[in-house]
């Protein structure tokens, strides 16, 4: 898809207005979203996303409408793991939920940053060294089956490296009331517990980054779709956190669901590349894909509500 610079320079102004209403104007107040306006909000973000996917579709054509389609709603899938990460983190260090939404803000802006980056990096890779397809692939095999495998354990953030190395080199401040990543005090500058959640988040992110950045350029290494798919998943993430992030603890099954997916899209990179390498009829379209990930998506989540139904019978 030949995208000229200004159709960038668009949508790239598209998402500042956008993220500054929702500072500015939408979450200006220090307020807890209720469930009705964050499932409003989110289903507005879903909303704009198909318009794009729509525009694509009559601008590019159906084969790039699906390929945007597919790598949004696996860019959403697979940052369900990052909604768990929220609840922990925001627990963590007690921070209130009225100033949840103004951590998160920049934490999803810091994400747009980071995936910008990784995937105009990791289309180039791909361009450049075709190999790396059976790397990326064999990779997310891995990851799904370890995801399949791993029993679940309470974390306890109080062991963890990263937090104590970050309370070692950096001054905290862990009282702080008010939203505010930096105080200052008797001419000393503090972090607050604001900041540390505002960094683990972001590096949580990353890590998540190299699972999803792979996988969604295995739909396709068109950059403008690979990067407008991802933004608009992300854009949406703050919402649906506060949508559901009460009936996340529910979504017992929702992992297997997300290994499921990583591994299949680990197979389709590993068995289109060696199609294409032997001229083999191995190609899995996009159009399959995005039906795999709709379906083990609905499998997960509905077997977790139908359990959890059961038990609270039961009990």
């Amino acid at each position: 898809m030949t995208v000229s610079i200004g159709y960038w320079i668009v949508f790239f102004v598209f998402v500042v207005v956008m993220l500054g209403l929702d500072l500015g104007v939408v979450h200006r107040k220090d307020e807890v979203p209720t469930m009705k306006s964050a499932l409003l909000e989110t289903g507005f973000w879903v909303l704009l996303a198909f318009i794009f996917c729509g525009i694509i579709w009559v601008t590019a054509g159906q084969g790039h409408a699906i390929d945007f389609l597919t790598g949004y709603l696996l860019e959403e899938s697979l940052s369900i793991d990052n909604l768990f990460i929220f609840i922990l983190v925001f627990a963590f260090f007690g921070i209130k939920p009225q100033y949840q939404h103004r951590v998160l803000f920049w934490g999803i802006f810091g994400a747009l940053v980071m995936r910008l980056l990784f995937i105009i990096g990791g289309a180039a890779l791909l361009q450049r060294f075709a190999w790396l397809m059976y790397v990326f692939g064999a990779f997310l095999i891995y990851t799904g089956v370890s995801m399949f495998f791993k029993k679940d354990q309470e974390q306890d953030l109080d062991q963890n490296k990263f937090i104590r190395f970050l309370r070692r080199i950096l001054p905290v401040k862990d009282d702080v009331q008010q939203p505010h990543f930096l105080v200052h005090e008797n001419g000393k500058t503090y972090v607050t517990q604001f900041l540390l959640a505002l960094i683990f988040i972001e590096a949580s992110d990353l890590m998540f980054a190299t699972d999803s950045i792979p996988a969604v350029l295995a739909v396709t290494q068109d950059t403008f779709i690979v990067v407008t798919s991802n933004i608009f998943a992300i854009m949406g993430l703050r919402s649906l956190y506060f949508a559901i992030a009460g009936l996340l603890p529910m979504f017992r099954y929702i992992k297997y669901g997300i290994a499921g997916i990583l591994t299949f899209i680990g197979l389709k990179m590993v068995l289109n590349e060696v199609g294409k390498m032997f001229g083999l009829p191995l190609e899995i379209s996009n159009l399959t894909s995005l039906g795999v990930i709709v379906g083990l998506l609905i499998i997960s989540i509905g077997a977790s509500v139908i359990v959890s139904r059961n038990e609270e019978h039961t009990h």
